[in-house]
């Protein structure tokens, strides 16, 4: 079944949800597309003319249309938690009376370790010597991902309002509009200091954003990740750079350093410590390797 061919009351609660998450819950637009196209996925896929018709049964013939398409355990998780989420706001708007998709278990599936720079790794990146208008902003950039730990779209959307006690603290709203204030450790804060000296040769008066493109605009999360790339071949790194790889660098070494997981979910704007537990399995990788080397007893 084509899209046009799905029943418009299917589409009109779509769009009802996708409303709701956008004003109410103010997801980025990002995640907005990807709640519509799974749900249209889903609307073309089952014989119902309603949501209040929608069964355990439908959805467990989602999920098996899913395998036959050959998605992934991980692809196939992220539907059903998109309808999942969906059938929530219908039992809210009285749509439905219980969630068909609440007891529907997702396939197993091996969670990636997230890749991150070592620490020696990072030092090569972040020693520029070029003292250029767009050479300055990017390692204020890359020293803040990596200082503060910051989402591409938090770097993005900074503003100058968002610098608080002298440039010692950061005031960053995350995901749904979750506030976090985050310490700035001294070379970030320096690095960011030499910016904002030379930042009116980018930004016009009145212009809030902290980073500026060459166009005088707000920098995109898209000339971000283009630039770090660029810095990862300019200072000869043999791995791939990216805003996230950097975050994922900050929280590995935060953790491996101080062993504080609340913490370390603090800073990173995480709602739930499962989120950050992740970090863990990359902390007792590195002790492992000390271990090995170390005690007597591992040597082979």
């Amino acid at each position: 079944m084509s899209d046009e061919q799905i029943p418009q009351a299917l589409i009109n609660n779509i769009d009802d949800f996708v409303g709701f998450l956008k004003y109410e819950r103010n997801l980025s637009g990002k995640t907005l597309d990807n709640y519509q196209r799974q749900l249209l996925v889903i609307a073309s896929q089952i014989p119902v003319k309603d949501w209040s018709q929608l069964t355990s049964q439908h959805v467990k013939s989602v999920l098996a249309q899913a395998r036959r398409n050959n998605l992934s355990p991980r692809s196939i998780a992220l539907r059903l938690s998109a309808l999942r989420t969906f059938c929530r706001f219908l039992v809210s708007q009285g749509v439905l009376q219980n969630n068909p998709a609440q007891s529907i278990s997702a396939p197993k599936q091996g969670r990636p370790l997230p890749k991150q720079l070592s620490v020696d790794e990072m030092t090569q990146l972040l020693n520029i010597n070029d003292d250029s208008v767009l050479a300055v902003r990017d390692k204020a950039i890359m020293e803040l991902a990596y200082g503060c730990g910051l989402r591409l779209s938090e770097l993005s959307g900074l503003n100058l309002v968002n610098i608080e006690d002298a440039g010692r603290r950061l005031r960053v709203r995350g995901k749904g509009s979750k506030e976090r204030i985050l310490p700035v450790g001294k070379v970030a804060r320096e690095a960011l200091s030499e910016w904002l000296k030379i930042r009116g040769q980018l930004a016009d008066i009145g212009e809030q954003a902290v980073f500026l493109s060459k166009r005088k605009q707000r920098i995109s999360t898209r000339q971000i990740a283009k630039r770090m790339e660029h810095w990862a071949r300019e200072q000869h790194l043999h791995r791939p750079v990216s805003p996230h790889k950097l975050r994922h660098s900050y929280a590995t070494h935060l953790l491996e350093s101080s062993g504080d997981l609340r913490g370390v979910q603090e800073l990173l704007g995480h709602a739930n410590l499962s989120t950050t537990q992740v970090y863990t399995h990359l902390d007792f990788q590195h002790l492992a390797q000390v271990y090995d080397k170390a005690h007597p007893r591992a040597k082979k």
